[in-house]
């Protein structure tokens, strides 16, 4: 494919960057014993991108012939032409690729057969109907497989191979007046070895079933400020929701929260953000992306260094705007779309503390756990997400657990309310995809860490 996209480039006196994309879909779904979904999906196409005097020109293809490509190559020139009077404008700046690129793949999903998959979705969702509490289930997985390769002017040739996958159990579980909701999700780059890294599937399954039934029998707690211990899935979340996308530079552009706040104190000084392309802290994140959508090599990122941001999150474009490296966080869903700014697996680093030291020092609060019933961010760091799990925290004790919590606030205070981060640590939002404008895998997580947080409930 290099050779083929190396016979049509041009000689250009401006950036120009040609790249192949043939990606397989497999999904699979069960609700209620009924396979529901199990679908084989293939597309394939060029995208071509050129650059000159501050606009980017973009177009694509999925006709593979020598002849459709030249053309959709003449319609991105043409697109810059009509603005080449533009007079101020930033070059940007490329770290670009080469060579051949592999993620670790432990247990390929190519050596397990449909069948097979189909049997894993089928076996898990009996297992969350298991009690007779349970009025309805819900199994899913699928597999995303990427090959691409990049050739530019710039200096980028590469090939790219990249799986991501995902697996779900969601249980219904009613006590005739009552109907409550819990889910299990994993997600990850890989194989099953990745996918399933942490629980294997059927205790996923058996896991959204006991906490769909532990809801049925909670009270919800009053609603108030209190002191909180984040599990690693909600701190996941306030990572990537309510501060990664203010450090967006495209949104910083736009005036996010974080604009203008680098070299500022903005959390506690137990807290570093982190967005890394490849963590070595936990492999097999959903997000790990060796080259970036412009073929560039992705850097990774302190974005909050000890309570100080030290930086922004770029493509090429910004980081010539803001005259820095390029970060290689431009990122594209499919051929046919245009990269923008997204973060790859952002997280909390480690502390200290154990998860049993941080409750024996709580007088009063809770202990919250993982994402559930939706929730939301905006680029002025104002998050509110429902809380799936709950328990209450009496003297130094974990006690019964409670329901109905969301919890809401300004994410910059709460990271400044932050006094004991956990030494433990874990991805845990790899599962189902980020939203902006186009989908895409990213994962994020970290320790445990105790914070204060307004919590809705019940009224006093």
């Amino acid at each position: 494919m290099l050779d083929f996209l190396k016979s049509v480039l041009l000689e250009t006196k401006f950036p120009i960057l040609l790249k192949y994309q043939r990606r397989t879909i497999r999904a699979f779904r069960v609700e209620n014993g009924v396979l529901k979904e199990a679908s084989i999906r293939n597309l394939s196409g060029i995208s071509i991108r050129v650059w000159n005097r501050g606009i980017w020109g973009f177009s694509s293809t999925g006709i593979m012939t020598k002849g459709a490509v030249e053309k959709a190559i003449k319609s991105a020139m043409e697109a810059v032409k009509g603005f080449e009077g533009k007079s101020q404008y930033h070059t940007p700046s490329f770290n670009p690729a080469k060579g051949d690129f592999r993620v670790t793949e432990t247990d390929s999903v190519a050596l397990h057969s449909v069948e097979e998959k189909i049997d894993l979705v089928m076996r898990t969702a009996d297992i969350a109907k298991k009690s007779e509490k349970i009025v309805s289930s819900l199994s899913f997985y699928s597999e995303i497989v990427d090959e691409k390769y990049f050739l530019s002017n710039y200096g980028t040739e590469a090939s790219y191979h990249d799986v991501k996958v995902d697996f779900g159990v969601m249980a219904y579980a009613s006590d005739g007046n009552r109907m409550e909701m819990g889910f299990k999700t994993t997600g990850a780059t890989g194989g099953w070895g990745e996918l399933f890294r942490r629980n294997e599937p059927d205790f996923l399954a058996e896991e959204a079933a006991r906490v769909a039934i532990e809801k049925l029998g909670c009270n919800v707690p009053e609603g108030g400020i209190y002191t909180v211990i984040l599990h690693p899935s909600l701190v996941g979340v306030l990572a990537h929701e309510a501060i990664g996308h203010t450090v967006e530079a495209d949104l910083v552009i736009s005036g996010s929260a974080a604009k203008g706040k680098i070299g500022e104190k903005v959390a506690s000084e137990l807290v570093t953000l982190v967005d890394d392309p490849d963590p070595e802290i936990e492999k097999g994140a959903s997000g790990i992306l060796l080259v970036d959508d412009e073929g560039n090599l992705p850097q990774k990122v302190k974005i909050i260094e000890n309570g100080v941001m030290k930086s922004y999150l770029h493509d090429s474009e910004t980081a010539g705007m803001f005259s820095v490296s390029p970060t290689g966080n431009a990122r594209a869903f499919n051929y046919s779309d245009e990269p923008i700014i997204r973060m790859r697996n952002t997280y909390i680093a480690p502390g200290e503390q154990t998860l049993d030291e941080m409750i024996s020092a709580t007088r009063k609060g809770f202990y919250l756990k993982e994402l559930g019933g939706g929730g939301q961010a905006d680029a002025n760091a104002e998050f509110m997400f429902g809380v799936q799990e709950a328990y209450r925290i009496e003297n130094g004790k974990l006690k019964e657990p409670v329901k109905g919590i969301t919890i809401s606030g300004q994410a910059f205070d709460v990271l400044r309310s932050v006094d004991m981060v956990g030494n433990d640590f874990q991805f845990a939002l790899g599962s189902g995809y980020c939203g902006k404008h186009q989908p895409a895998k990213v994962d994020a997580g970290g320790p445990h860490i105790r914070c204060k947080v307004k919590i809705g409930g019940k009224k006093a």
